[in-house]
């Protein structure tokens, strides 16, 4: 059965969909089956992996709110292995519809359950905020893995987090595991982004992944393609290190779900 993981931040423009598209993309070129479902009204990851706008393609909206399978929306993604549920604007209408639903936190959860054992990864992309989506991914999920960015507010963020994460195992997901905090858009030639690191470290020690993520501007440009960096330049700096990371993934997975709790 596969794992499920959330890439998590109510934070925005830290590195969520880039990791989502690019360590799903590093999972299926390891040979492991892999869905990435993009939970965000924005759409970023479908546009991402090449999926092209269209009014008339069902998309996770009408799975949450109109419960068509997920099964039924799996699009295959640009290289195999990789598959993606789409996104679209009108996502955002689901933190108003569920309201009233009294399972609404388990939506996403209860639809992910039939498909399951079809993926060794299941991603999540979720919305930059704390609202209905991104409760019900964190509830779907069995680790939240945790981009950063290289900036002198990233441990109050991440602590901002870990106190949401708390709660939610209180209430909806006791089994809720940090796959791991994901530093991003680090730059080696400023004393910030080391000075971030070692904070991190100091303060979170074994839940923060090994691999960095650079600052790279073959990264910043591949999703204008439509691809992930491991097809648009798979030499540079950027997709080394998501190979790395989805290597230090399938270590975790191998010694149990995620890096701490």
């Amino acid at each position: 059965m596969g794992r499920v993981i959330a890439i998590a931040n109510q934070k925005g423009g830290v590195g969520k969909t880039t990791t989502a598209i690019n360590l799903g993309a590093s999972l299926a070129d390891q040979d492991m089956w892999t869905l990435v479902i993009d939970c965000d009204p924005q759409a970023n990851t479908t546009s991402g992996l090449g999926v092209a706008k269209d009014p008339s393609r069902r998309h996770l909206y009408h799975s949450m709110l109109m419960d068509v399978p997920l099964g039924d929306l799996i699009i295959p993604g640009p290289i195999e292995g990789l598959h993606i549920i789409p996104s679209d604007k009108n996502l955002i209408g689901a933190n108003l519809e569920l309201i009233n639903n009294p399972q609404r936190e388990y939506i996403l959860r209860q639809r992910i359950e039939p498909i399951r054992e079809r993926f060794n990864y299941i991603l999540l992309d979720c919305p930059p905020a704390l609202d209905l989506l991104n409760l019900n991914g964190l509830v779907a999920a069995d680790s939240v893995l945790i981009p950063i960015q290289s900036e002198y507010f990233a441990l109050e963020g991440v602590s901002q987090l870990l106190d949401t994460l708390i709660r939610i195992r209180r209430s909806h997901n006791p089994k809720l595991a940090i796959e791991g905090i994901l530093l991003t858009m680090f730059d080696e030639r400023t004393n910030l982004s080391h000075q971030v690191r070692q904070d991190l470290r100091d303060f979170f020690g074994d839940q923060v992944f090994n691999t960095i993520i650079p600052r790279n501007v073959r990264l910043a440009e591949a999703p204008s393609h439509g691809k992930p960096v491991t097809m648009y330049d798979p030499e540079c700096r950027g997709a080394r290190s998501y190979e790395e990371l989805a290597k230090e993934v399938m270590r975790n997975d191998q010694k149990g779900a995620g890096k701490g709790t």
